[in-house]
């Protein structure tokens, strides 16, 4: 049985931005991308910046200097249109990855996150003796849910799409046995680093995946992609060297459950489309045209 000490309705999501004054243009951005993500069609300079409080102008900058573009830039980075361009300009075969030395239980050590697999006899218990630690803080993605144990990151869920309540439920039924106590301070600076609000950009937060092993080597090859680029569900299959297991590992991509710092948003289809994303494909895009921004700056 799983035991919840909190309920997540109680909780007000957490400001994850540092405490020198960018908590409030931290604010302002998630409310703004959240905003132009939304729209139907391209919304003006005025509009967005009207939506803020601000003048043009101001806004502009601040956009500009937050996110590495301009606001006009940014929405033709959520087009579909983007994502078919990843695909076919910055498409990285994971193969070439391996070749370079980019993955492989060492060296994403030393180049990606810290990390720590569950064994699979843990797995087969079902988290049985685990206390998990849980709280909600803002991203730039909407609310997040973070989960973790003293080893690291274990469960990170976007809730714009889905709703608190199913973020929670989302997670927690995947470890039944554990035990799960709200408790935000002990994962808050794991969280500023994941999502690069602490330190200089080369500090990673630790996680301890939990899962099976086949899941645990697709996650390993969705690790290999660097930001800003993209591959597709088929790639991952040769790469782990199952590629008629196709939609075993559509599978396990979505299974994913630490969203941003394991990848997933980061596999599209052949054809260039988004595929699935278990969070909403709202915040997919949102997270592909944020990379590729910061990238293209």
């Amino acid at each position: 049985m799983t035991h919840v000490q909190h309920t997540p309705q109680t909780t007000a999501p957490e400001d994850a931005a540092t405490a020198d004054g960018s908590a409030y243009h931290y604010g302002v951005m998630r409310r703004a991308i959240d905003l132009i993500d939304a729209a139907a069609d391209p919304l003006a300079l005025d509009q967005i910046a009207g939506e803020m409080g601000m003048s043009p102008a101001h806004f502009q900058r601040l956009f500009s200097q937050w996110v590495g573009v301009s606001p006009k830039r940014y929405q033709q980075y959520l087009m579909l249109d983007h994502a078919k361009s990843l695909l076919r300009d910055r498409f990285t075969t994971l193969d070439t990855a391996h070749e370079l030395g980019l993955s492989g239980s060492g060296r994403l050590h030393d180049m990606f996150l810290r990390w720590e697999a569950m064994s699979p006899g843990d797995f087969a218990r079902k988290g049985d003796g685990l206390v998990i630690s849980w709280g909600w803080f803002d991203s730039p993605f909407g609310p997040a849910l973070v989960m973790g144990t003293p080893r690291g990151i274990c469960g990170l869920a976007f809730s714009a799409e889905m709703g608190t309540d199913a973020a929670m439920e989302d997670l927690c039924r995947r470890w039944p046995g554990a035990t799960f106590s709200e408790d935000p301070a002990v994962l808050r600076d794991w969280v500023q680093i994941a999502f690069g609000l602490q330190g200089d950009g080369t500090d990673k937060a630790p996680m301890y995946l939990i899962g099976a092993p086949f899941q645990i080597k697709v996650w390993e090859a969705l690790l290999a992609i660097p930001s800003g680029h993209v591959t597709t569900y088929s790639e991952i299959a040769q790469t782990i060297g199952t590629p008629k297991a196709v939609r075993a590992v559509g599978t396990a991509v979505g299974r994913n459950p630490i969203s941003w710092l394991i990848p997933c948003h980061r596999a599209l289809r052949k054809s260039g489309g988004l595929g699935g994303y278990h969070w909403g494909l709202p915040v997919k895009r949102a997270m592909l045209a944020f990379e590729s921004a910061r990238v293209d700056a």
